[in-house]
């Protein structure tokens, strides 16, 4: 029997608020927030244990919420009124849908590494909605992984969530030190191409023909230290304006298609 929830005083709905607001709260319930059917299809695909499924029939048709529908009584389906689901939703144009699952938090063993890869490492990214403009890039580009160093913000805010139109949910994304991510690129025989204004090398002139990370720092402070002292070689992009510095997610496009054209769009 279908659920049907009518007021925003009910624990449930003020749960979702939470879990949409507060870090701590979805690391301590072990939840996150995914709202669309484009992105909650995406993240069961994608092997995420969806838990709940809150729906309002007046703005998500029946054809859609049975493509969500459980093979098995797993999920919890919860009908809510338009004006509770408004209260709930940030997105408007969400068609009507909200999830709540259980995020994956891989490790480097969790990576299966093509034999000519190719990976995005961010350092200390901090904007949610930056995070999600280069999990776009990345699927695009169907790089082998995407790893977070030292990340400044929770990877599945749902900010990040919305703006990489759920690719946070088809890339293999690994959080880990800096530190740690070197060590496993060296023993990976994977090069490491760091971005940075002080580079000698433009980045069309870099052979990324052999298993290659790009690595982008923060659009503050750039790569930090660590990064320009253990990369393989320091690459960047020609400045022709007055400003020295383009979005990272711009930045990191323009590096990862270039490696891609040069291995021939394979």
């Amino acid at each position: 029997m279908v659920k049907i929830i009518t007021s925003l005083q009910n624990p449930l709905i003020k749960n979702v608020l939470l879990l949409g607001e507060k870090p701590r709260a979805r690391k301590e319930q072990n939840r996150i927030v995914i709202e669309g059917l484009r992105e909650i299809r995406l993240a069961i695909s994608s092997g995420f244990r969806v838990t709940d499924i809150f729906y309002t029939p007046e703005l998500v048709s029946a054809a859609e919420i049975k493509l969500l529908e459980p093979r098995e009584n797993q999920v919890e389906m919860i009908e809510v009124t338009p004006g509770v689901f408004n209260r709930m939703a940030y997105r408007k144009d969400n068609g009507g849908l909200i999830a709540l699952a259980e995020p994956r938090r891989l490790v480097f063993t969790d990576i299966q590494l093509t034999s000519q890869p190719l990976l995005l490492v961010l350092e200390t990214v901090e904007k949610p909605g930056n995070l999600g403009a280069l999990l776009r890039t990345a699927d695009a580009a169907n790089l082998d992984a995407v790893i977070i160093c030292d990340p400044q913000t929770d990877i599945y805010n749902p900010n990040a969530i919305r703006s990489s139109i759920g690719c946070i949910f088809t890339m293999p994304v690994v959080t880990a030190s800096s530190e740690e991510a070197i060590a496993w690129m060296r023993v990976s025989g994977i090069k490491m191409f760091g971005t940075a204004l002080t580079a000698l090398h433009h980045y069309h002139q870099t052979n990324f023909n052999q298993p290659s990370a790009i690595i982008m720092g923060s659009e503050a402070t750039g790569l930090s230290n660590t990064w320009l002292e253990k990369a393989d070689d320091l690459i960047k992009i020609p400045m022709m304006g007055k400003i020295d510095s383009m979005n990272v997610s711009t930045s990191a496009a323009i590096v990862i298609f270039e490696a891609l054209r040069q291995r021939g769009f394979r």
